[in-house]
């Protein structure tokens, strides 16, 4: 266990979580973690000691050259970084991991511990699986909340997923087994388009983030880079026949499943955020 004095006092601090691994297909949310990491500037807080919780033939370290000739290595871990956003008068915490090898209740505890000390009350972990999604639609985002009650109040749309979990899963229950309210949120990558990375899904959880907490999420390039993700995979589906009237025929199942009204609401809450990011240039 890692010692705790000295962490800063936050304000209001959230957690947003996401790891690499069997979580996070196309790397879309961790993806999504690098990306606010790097926007605001984010400042490290701690970090957990890997020899408790990875195994090091699985989950190998990198070797890296800092000045072309000095090597270094960075072991696989798991680091919480701690940003304070532009137009925010919250803290948010930053938890940036690698799914663990072994001892996951233990890995979990103490990332509660680190949680509870800094007076988080509000969590969100981030997840992505492959799913039979078309590239061509809004990426469908699902989610789990420890207060069904919370579910109604925030209208999220709840998975009834039952089967095998992977660290997300098991930190969310340890999270609100402590008191913590947590949230999860799931992107759905298509499977035909597994490999990473996937700003398109990256880019929808961002947004779903910044609906949740009311912070306007700092997208920079990401729209861009989505839509030219999307005109490559169009490309590529293109080129084969058989590609192309599967895609076809998930457009017509999603086209045939979506409520009329769900536009509307895609237009009411695309509109919240632009007064939500207006407001913060304004303040600026």
């Amino acid at each position: 266990m890692i010692e705790l004095e000295g962490l800063p006092e936050l304000v209001d601090p959230v957690l947003i979580a996401a790891f690499e691994g069997w979580n996070d297909a196309g790397e879309a949310s961790s993806g999504a973690l690098a990306h606010l990491e790097a926007e605001w500037k984010a400042s490290p807080l701690v970090e957990l000691d890997p020899e408790d919780y990875y195994d090091f033939q699985v989950t190998r370290p990198v070797v890296q050259l800092g000045d072309g000739v000095t090597r270094s290595i960075v072991w696989p871990t798991t680091r919480l970084l701690v940003a304070r956003p532009p137009g925010s008068e919250r803290d948010v915490v930053l938890l940036r991991g690698i799914e663990p090898n072994m001892r996951w209740r233990t890995f979990c505890s103490e990332i509660v511990a680190i949680c509870l000390e800094l007076g988080v009350e509000t969590a969100v972990l981030l997840g992505a699986l492959l799913n039979d999604s078309p590239h061509t639609r809004p990426v469908p985002i699902v989610g789990s909340v420890s207060d069904p009650g919370l579910a109604r109040s925030l209208n999220l749309e709840l998975t009834r997923y039952e089967g095998p979990t992977g660290i997300v899963g098991v930190l969310q229950h340890t999270l609100g087994t402590a008191g913590i309210q947590t949230i999860s949120l799931w992107a759905s990558v298509p499977h035909y388009v597994a490999q990473p990375p996937n700003p398109k899904a990256t880019l929808a959880l961002l947004r779903r983030i910044e609906d949740l907490l009311d912070i306007p999420m700092p997208l920079g390039e990401l729209p861009e880079e989505a839509q030219a993700w999307e005109h490559g995979v169009d490309e590529l589906a293109s080129q084969d026949s058989e590609v192309a009237e599967y895609v076809r025929e998930l457009e017509e199942r999603k086209d045939a499943a979506d409520l009329p009204e769900a536009s509307g609401d895609a237009i009411a809450a695309e509109f919240e955020r632009y007064l939500r990011r207006r407001d913060n240039d304004d303040s600026g």
